[in-house]
C-alpha cells in the first residue's frame, strides 16, 4: 500500500491574515496579476470562487515549464483560514495518485504566517519529490505579499 506523504512550506508575510486569506479564497482571478506570471492564468469551470465543491483549473509556471491542475475545493473555514484543495487532473497527476493542498493563514503581529502542505501518494518510487513545489510557494507567497502591501 503507497504511503501518503507531506511536504510544508512556511513563509512570514507582512500583509495582515485577513487580507491576504481573502485575496486568496475570493479574489483568485487576481493571482495571476499578484503572483508575477508564476500562475498565468485561472479559471473557474464550476460554481463560483469562493464555495465548497467550486473547480478552478491553475495555469502555473514551473522550472521553465507551463504547467495545469484542475482542482476542487473540499473545504474553506473561515474561522481559522484554511482552504483544502483536491487535485483531480493535471500534470502533478502523472506521478501522483493523490494530491490536496491545505492553505492556511495565521495572523503573527502585523503581518501573517502563510503555510502551503501538500499531501500527496506517489504512483511509485520513481515519482519526483516535491521539491520545487515548496520554491513556487515560497516565491508565490511573497509576491501575493508585496502586491497586497502595494495595494
Amino acid at each position: 500500500m503507497a504511503q501518503v506523504r507531506r511536504m510544508d512550506c512556511h513563509v512570514e508575510a507582512k500583509s495582515s491574515a485577513d487580507k491576504f486569506f481573502d485575496a486568496y479564497t475570493t479574489k483568485p482571478y487576481l493571482l495571476p496579476k499578484m503572483s508575477d506570471q508564476l500562475i498565468t492564468d485561472i479559471k473557474l469551470l464550476q460554481g463560483d470562487w469562493d464555495s465548497v465543491a467550486s473547480v478552478r483549473q491553475w495555469y502555473y509556471a514551473l522550472e521553465g515549464q507551463s504547467l495545469t491542475v484542475n482542482e476542487m475545493i473540499e473545504k474553506i473555514d473561515h474561522t481559522n483560514q484554511t482552504i483544502v484543495y483536491k487535485a483531480l487532473e493535471g500534470d502533478c497527476m502523472e506521478f501522483y495518485n493523490r494530491w490536496n493542498s491545505i492553505v492556511n493563514v495565521t495572523q503573527m503581529g502585523d503581518g501573517c504566517l502563510v503555510k502551503c502542505t501538500i499531501e500527496f501518494e506517489k504512483k511509485n518510487d520513481d515519482a519526483p519529490d516535491l521539491v520545487m513545489y515548496d520554491d513556487l510557494f515560497t516565491s508565490l507567497i511573497k509576491n501575493i505579499d508585496d502586491f497586497l502591501l502595494k495595494n
